[in-house]
Formats: C-alpha cells, structure tokens, sequence
C-alpha cells in the first residue's frame, strides 16, 4: 500500500480545522474522485432501502462511493466466493467505488462478544465470528475498492472502564497489523485500500495513542469509531475528534462513523472531520418522516427560490417538532428518536395538507406529490410511502452536503449554522 492511488487535495482549511477538498484516486483504476465534506451512499447489502438502481440514479450529485457491510455480507461468504466476481457485479451496482465497513451504522449491535482474537458481526441469520483469516477471506471475495480493518470497537459505552478501553486500543492495532500483513501478500487485494482504525473510548489519552500509532501504519485514511450519536456527551466528543485529528496526517481522510444528525455533522466537520456515512435519511424514512430543515445561504431569494437545494419557509412548522437535545442531554436512544429536522407525515394535521413536503426541493416526490398523499400512503401502510420518502430524504441529505461544501468555500458556516440551528442559539 506504499503506492497508495488515493489522495486528498485540500483547497481550503477553515478556521484551522474545518477542511474542503476532493479525495482523489478512488476506486482500481483511480478514476473516481469525491468531495469533501461528505458522504457515502448508505446501503443495505448493495441497495439503497426501498429503492431500486434505476429508481436510485433519477436523483442527482450522489457519491461516488457505496457503503456496504460485512455484518450484512458475512453470512453470503459461500455464495460470493462460488460467485467469484466480487460483490459489486453480484449486486448488480452501476459504477461505482464499493467501501466495506465492518457494522451497519443503522443498525444497533450487541456488545460483549469480543476476543483478543475475534470480533463479532451481526447478520439476519444471528452472530457471525470473525478471526482475522475470516474477516481477510471476506475481503478477498467482496473485492471492494476500500476497506476499514478489523477493530474492537465495544468500549463507546460510557461505563466502560480504562482498562478494557486500553484492551481495545491494543486489539485493534494488533488487528490491523495482522491485517496488513495479509493485505500486503494477496494478490486479489493489489490496488485495495486498508482505512486504519482509530478507538479509546471516551479517554482522551487512548484516543490519542491509537490515532499516533495507526499514523504510523502504511493506510490510506481512517475510521473514528466509538463516536456515535447518543455514546457521549457532545461537547466530550468534539473536543476527542479534534485531539485525534491532529495526530493524523493532513493528506488522508477522516472517515467518522455512526454519526448522521444534521447539527453533529456540523460540529464534527469543525473538528477536522471529512468523511460520514449516510445512514440518517434512512432511520428518518423508517420513522415515517422528511427531511425539512433548512440550509440555503444564497443571498438572493429568487435565485434561493430556484435553487435545487433550496429550502424556504420551514421555521414555524419545526417549531411543533421540538427542540433537539441540548449539549449533554444524550441517550442510547438518540438514533431512533425523531429530530426537529424532520416532519412527522403520519401526524393528522398533514391529511389535508396539499403542499410538497418542501417547496422549491426538486426532488421527484416535491414535483409530483403533496404531504396528504404521503400521510394517505403511510397510514394505509403502503410500501410506495417509502419509496417517496427515501427519495426525498436522501436528495435532500446530499444537498446538505453541498451547502455545507459552498459555505466553506465562501466563508458562510456561520450562516450555515445558524440556518440549520433555526438561530435558536443552540451550540453544536
């Protein structure tokens, strides 16, 4: 991996942490590129839930990257390796750089399953083991175009003791040394890149020495696991990530998972993070909501108006929705909750509501449908409901991301922040 293809370019780093730019090389032939601040495409065994590709590819400015996961895969190991042509022909994705990340950012997993020498995935068919050998084997079939390693990430608990966090910082190294190794002598894996992980905890010295040591490992970007909503105090994990980040090299990617909600993507991406995965407009498609918060920072208001991500006139409905949780107030709940970035569609108030979930959003389900139909859809539990809404959920979510990637380039966060924020004068 010393000829590593992938690379970041940064144009511009804000405020002395906050960074744009475009990672380059991605993919085998490294022909793909993806911008920063970002995100990948969060999928469910290569899908997009409720979407099919076709439906998928009608939405514009999506990743170039898809997310899928071992604990979805790993119980298909047999299937893929009579296969043979990897995962990505297998699921019949269009072109594409496939990631491989070890858990569903969605999807909640047990703790207490961990070894000095496994580590355990969760599949519909239960608990999957995985030695080092088996978690390199899965990668060998996958043939995805990137990779996390193999890590101990169980200690995001905030009961968790020193010593089992140091454990889990020694593991995860040890882990993805063994991985390197491999990696380095398979040759289904050339041109593959390895993302180190980074654990401890919410011990800032642990955090510290696992980001030190895995920049000492020839990896081409990094994971910051253990950090995800309702784990720990905001204000904790903001001052972590940016304690992790800078110990690590400013040319490779910060990848952080299980963090989605719209305030957070903000504090961290203040913090130095470059990378999220996309898993928050599929909890908020589940929860029978849309996406509604706003995020235009075009001076002119006619041009707002026919901006593809423009968003008008929200304030007053949110305000029924409630607050988020204030600095502190978290719970392991938090990635189930409904936020007051989202509407509530089943509500009865909406059954006679003709409006488009948000005007001026130029997504199929604004053009052509009205908040009544929605509630109609899913109070008769029609599965079109969440096909509209996946729609609208995600062209919305991306086009957050391009907001927050022209707020930076024009030195607007501030105004940014606020517009998501409500000007409530909520910290993030």
């Amino acid at each position: 991996m010393a000829g590593s293809k992938m690379k970041l370019e940064l144009s511009r780093v804000v405020q002395g942490r906050s960074r744009l730019g475009v990672l380059k090389g991605l993919g085998r032939t490294g022909e793909h590129s993806l911008e920063v601040p970002g995100c990948l495409l969060h999928t469910h065994v290569g899908t997009v839930p409720h979407l099919t590709q076709d439906t998928l590819h009608t939405l514009s400015n999506l990743p170039s990257v898809t997310q899928v996961t071992l604990s979805n895969i790993a119980e298909h190991q047999e299937v893929l390796e009579e296969f043979k042509d990897g995962f990505r022909k297998f699921a019949g994705l269009h072109d594409t750089v496939l990631y491989c990340s070890l858990h569903d950012p969605a999807t909640p997993c047990p703790t207490g399953y961990t070894t000095n020498k496994t580590v355990s995935v969760w599949g519909s068919g239960g608990r999957i083991e995985l030695t080092v050998a088996k978690f390199m084997a899965l990668q060998k079939t996958v043939q995805p175009d990137w990779y996390q390693s193999m890590a101990d990430g169980e200690t995001w608990q905030n009961n968790t003791s020193r010593k089992r966090v140091r454990k889990s910082v020694d593991r995860t190294l040890a882990h993805l040394d063994e991985c390197l190794l491999v990696h380095q002598k398979s040759q289904e894996l050339e041109g593959v890149e390895m993302f180190g992980v980074v654990e401890g905890g919410d011990i800032l010295e642990e955090r510290v020495r696992s980001a030190r040591e895995t920049a000492k490992r020839p990896v081409a970007g990094f994971c910051l696991d253990g950090l995800q909503t309702g784990s720990m105090d905001r204000a904790l994990r903001t001052q972590l990530i940016t304690a992790v980040t800078k110990e690590l090299p400013e040319d490779k990617p910060r990848l952080l998972q299980g963090v989605g909600r719209p305030d957070e993507v903000l504090a961290c991406v203040e913090a130095g993070v470059d990378l999220f995965e996309s898993f928050f407009p599929f909890q908020v498609t589940e929860r029978g909501c849309a996406l509604c918060f706003s995020f235009d920072i075009s001076p002119d208001p006619e041009l707002a108006g026919r901006a593809p991500h423009a968003v008008l006139g929200l304030d007053e409905e949110r305000d029924t929705v409630g607050e988020t949780q204030q600095n502190g107030d978290f719970n392991l709940d938090d990635q189930t909750q409904m936020t007051s970035f989202e509407i509530n569609l089943k509500d009865k108030s909406y059954q006679d509501d003709f409006r488009p979930l948000v005007e001026g959003c130029g997504c199929y389900c604004c053009k052509n449908h009205q908040r009544a139909y929605l509630h109609h859809l899913l109070v008769t539990n029609e599965l079109l409901a969440g096909v509209l809404l996946m729609i609208h959920n995600t062209a919305h979510y991306h086009a957050f991301f391009g907001s927050l990637r022209e707020a930076l380039a024009n030195d607007k966060l501030d105004l940014l922040k606020r517009r998501v924020l409500r000007e409530r004068g909520r910290q993030i």
